[in-house]
């Protein structure tokens, strides 16, 4: 009989290695450098992120010994696949046009179809039962998700669905998808109620009731967290923001007799999903715990009313006008944040939707990238894959207990309606998008081809729909501020476009290399980009062998701006010498933040950009100096 082979664990010959011996030698490493400025990340959200993360770190959290399908969810609410609808959209202006782009789309891999429509009565296309009907004509509503984005039309909406089905002699029991009735969400971003706190709440009251008794399986209440997403709310906040409102209804409808189990399977979660990864990952799974231990509160009969509905949006916060393509590889990167971390259904915004009409093309690309993770890539067939990674789960219980944290002072502070209109929501995400719009003026935040490594090249004021880029709402006699959804990148965007209409001529910055040549070829490295993010045209040079030289070539080129770029322990000497042949005939800038500084701005040399300038208001004040 022969003897079977041992069988031996991973890495067994290599001994253990103790948490204390690892700070050890990180420290050591580190050769006396702060280990928490560089090894902590201290995130948006408001908790500290470690540089690695090991068993240990886990052993607190009973909750991860659960599986997927078991309460509290964080696991998941599936159990044999992590299958999900593929969901697009299209904009309702035109019935028959909708209508055929529906069909055109349903034969091309989604299963769940969304209208997006006006949501005030007064801008709402459909405006008879005939034209709901035409709208859904050829499409077999009870073998897909059918949803409207129609605010305060919803009850109308699914008014129109009910008859609709009742005339087509379909079983109610197989129409699923949703609406989006949200009155809070609506009133976030509006400032007013669609007609009055009283009347909204009143017809969601009944609408709940209509949609009990006629649509089963249908979602009428939206919780639009992705509202917060898009202003620039932090992940805790949109989960905590979100959850207050979810409270909100359901502490309203219960008092008005309404079950927590039918309210709970009526109920939709929507919210946006941004391009940090992992973050993003663990947001949804922390989302589907937090609700499970909410409405555990509410004791619920059934076990399915715990169970969390997320339908899932790609950001509209990080996407861009300038570098448009890069929107494909943040929506797939939020597309698979998305999936992975268990969403029921998920849209992908086409990478064109921030500034003009979609197009076939890129309506088709936003199709194909759910498609490829799931029938080429088989992200539906794992459930819960982070399920173990050390950092996702220590991510995932951060952003549980820091969202709790937020969660109760919303609460403590009246509920979410009550800090709503105390103006305390706002002030909160006032304060993360006011730093999120400094970091990314400082370009500690990267938004790729807008404000670092910019086409230098690329010009969008004939391919850009400037009231689709840049909307604007005028609000007037507003019940409560509203919070603005807006793109990060708008500001950057405006800048350049501004640059592009000026007279038809772009400003001609010349960078001045002179003396040491590491430093100088440095410096123009990061002029060129500098002045690149607002589409400046840019003149490098390998370096001049006087400064005369430099000066006379700059003159010549009729440069608007002159850079000179050279060392801190160079621009003493060589600055005053630039400034003075110049002579006010361009404006000079210095590549650094020299020593001299005083010194220079003294002769008169005020401009100087370096990697701490806030780039965003350093090129408004070129561009207010060159008159644009």
């Amino acid at each position: 009989m022969t003897e079977q082979p041992k069988k031996e664990k991973l890495f067994g010959e290599f001994p253990p290695v103790s948490t204390h011996k690892w700070e050890e030698q990180i420290k050591a490493d580190l050769k006396g450098a702060d280990y928490d400025k560089k090894l902590i990340w201290n995130t948006p959200e408001g908790f500290k992120v470690a540089p690695y993360y090991r068993r240990e770190h886990l052993e607190d959290k009973k909750y991860l010994e659960t599986l997927p399908g078991m309460p509290p969810y964080n696991r998941g609410t599936k159990i044999f696949s992590n299958d999900w609808e593929i969901r697009q959209d299209i904009k309702l202006e035109d019935i028959d046009i909708a209508n055929q782009k529906s069909l055109f789309i349903l034969e091309r891999g989604i299963s769940s179809l969304g209208f997006r429509m006006g949501r005030l009565s007064d801008n709402c296309i459909l405006k008879t039962q005939d034209d709901f009907s035409r709208l859904l004509n050829g499409i077999y509503i009870d073998c897909i998700y059918l949803n409207f984005v129609c605010g305060n039309n919803s009850p109308v909406i699914v008014g129109y669905l009910q008859k609709e089905v009742e005339n087509k002699n379909i079983d109610p029991e197989k129409i699923h998808g949703s609406v989006d009735f949200d009155p809070l969400g609506y009133l976030s971003i509006s400032g007013n109620f669609g007609q009055s706190e009283e009347t909204d709440f009143y017809q969601l009251n009944q609408l709940l009731s209509f949609t009990i008794d006629h649509l089963p399986n249908y979602r009428i209440l939206g919780i639009n967290g992705y509202f917060f997403n898009n202003a620039g709310a932090t992940v805790v906040q949109e989960l905590a923001f979100s959850f207050a409102m979810a409270v909100e209804y359901l502490s309203r409808l219960t008092s008005d007799g309404h079950n927590i189990d039918k309210i709970c399977h009526h109920l939709q979660f929507n919210f946006g999903v941004g391009s940090n990864y992992f973050m993003e990952i663990a947001k949804i799974r922390a989302a589907r715990y937090l609700w499970s231990k909410i409405v555990e509160s509410y004791h619920p009969e059934k076990e399915e009313s715990k169970k969390a509905y997320i339908q899932s949006f790609t950001s509209d916060w990080n996407k861009t006008i300038y570098d448009p393509y890069v929107n494909i590889l943040r929506t797939t990167t939020e597309s698979m944040a998305a999936v992975l971390g268990g969403t029921d259904s998920l849209t992908v915004r086409p990478f064109d939707f921030s500034y003009k009409e979609t197009s076939k093309f890129s309506g088709r690309l936003a199709r194909n990238i759910q498609i490829i993770l799931k029938e080429e890539s088989y992200f539906n067939k794992i459930v819960d894959p982070g399920a173990g990674s050390y950092y996702i789960e220590n991510l995932t219980d951060s952003i549980i207990e820091e969202t709790w944290k937020l969660f109760l002072n919303i609460d403590s502070d009246g509920g979410y309606l009550e800090s709503l209109k105390k103006g305390n929501i706002q002030k909160e995400l006032g304060l993360t998008v006011s730093k999120r719009k400094e970091r990314l003026s400082t370009r500690k935040e990267v938004l790729l081809g807008t404000n670092q490594y910019p086409n230098i090249q690329e010009e969008v004021k004939d391919s850009i729909v400037e009231e689709i880029a840049f909307p604007t709402e005028k609000l007037s006699n507003t019940l409560i501020e509203p919070i603005k959804q807006s793109r990060g990148a708008t500001e950057f965007e405006k800048l350049r476009l501004a640059v592009e209409k000026h007279k038809g001529k772009k400003p001609v910055v010349f960078l001045l290399t002179y003396g040491n040549p590491l430093m100088r070829k440095a410096r123009a490295g990061f002029s060129s980009g500098f002045f690149a993010c607002a589409g400046y045209e840019i003149i490098d040079n390998n370096g001049f062998d006087t400064i005369e030289d430099g000066v006379k070539e700059a003159l010549e080129r009729k440069a608007d701006i002159v850079v000179i770029c050279s060392s801190d322990d160079e621009y003493a000497d060589i600055a005053p010498k630039v400034y003075k042949l110049i002579d006010r005939k361009a404006i000079v800038a210095v590549a650094g933040a020299p020593a001299c500084m005083e010194e220079l701005k003294a002769i008169g040399i005020t401009n100087f950009i370096h990697i701490k300038s806030n780039i965003l208001n350093e090129l408004k004040n070129y561009n207010k100096l060159l008159g644009i």
